[in-house]
């Protein structure tokens, strides 16, 4: 089971929020930004999250609340914006209307692009370099989410409450680094390498982080042959793993 107001936070910070790396990644992402004066659009969720995305000099960044952004679109409810990714709602902005054509043309191409890299062909994935950014996104995503459960889904807090405080290394070796870190049961996800962790789990390879992603080997099996490294408290490990699985029922 999951449900709506968790599956916001996830939408906003876990796949918008990815729109920060899709920039850093993919130059075609950047490039479309690159003559684009600075411009923002605030997404004002009732009863749920409120972010900016802030776009500027070829990058993208997702800051909490609304500040003063140049575009802003309410969403009366939780389901009415998570029905804006299922292609089920569409968005009216209450401000900044003359900039209706970013809406419509550069943004749109960035989630199309996003989507393309999320929810890949299968021959796409044959291009060495589309595959490594395709699962870069996706490990960002999956770490991001993993906070986002852990502080709004009920299973997903059961666990939190037993995560004492801390920061857990989160990685693919040799790839992209996320820390997780853990205050009062809350959990925040850092898009940076972990520096004092108390635990760990690392993926040996990107190659077997998407077999991971993609369900195409056994977590468990991974962890028995030492492919999928994990030390440190396990506690923390155990419950971390026990998000993780959640993750898997809302990003499907």
């Amino acid at each position: 089971m999951t449900d709506s107001r968790t599956m916001a936070y996830i939408n906003m910070y876990a796949i918008f929020g990815t729109l920060e790396n899709l920039c850093e990644l993919d130059a075609a992402s950047s490039a479309m930004l690159s003559n684009q004066k600075p411009i923002s659009i605030g997404f004002d969720v009732t009863g749920g999250p409120k972010a900016t995305l802030y776009f500027k000099n070829g990058r993208c960044r997702l800051e909490q609340g609304l500040g003063d952004c140049t575009i802003k679109i309410p969403f009366a409810s939780c389901e009415k914006f998570n029905g804006l990714f299922d292609g089920t709602v569409t968005p009216i902005p209450t401000k900044g209307l003359t900039h209706i054509g970013f809406l419509l043309n550069t943004f749109t191409a960035l989630t199309d692009r996003l989507t393309a890299y999320m929810r890949p062909d299968p021959k796409d994935l044959e291009d060495r370099e589309f595959f490594e950014i395709s699962t870069k996104l996706m490990f960002y995503t999956i770490a991001v989410a993993l906070a986002q459960i852990a502080n709004n889904d009920e299973i997903g807090k059961f666990s939190a409450h037993l995560i004492p405080d801390g920061e857990i290394s989160f990685s693919i070796k040799n790839g992209p680094a996320a820390t997780i870190r853990v205050k009062d049961h809350k959990l925040v996800t850092i898009k940076k390498a972990c520096e004092n962790p108390r635990a760990l789990m690392a993926f040996e390879s990107i190659d077997l982080a998407r077999d991971l992603f993609d369900g195409k080997v056994n977590a468990v099996a991974c962890i028995g042959e030492g492919s999928i490294e994990m030390r440190g408290m396990i506690n923390m490990i155990d419950n971390l793993n026990r998000i993780l699985d959640r993750v898997a029922l809302y990003l499907a």
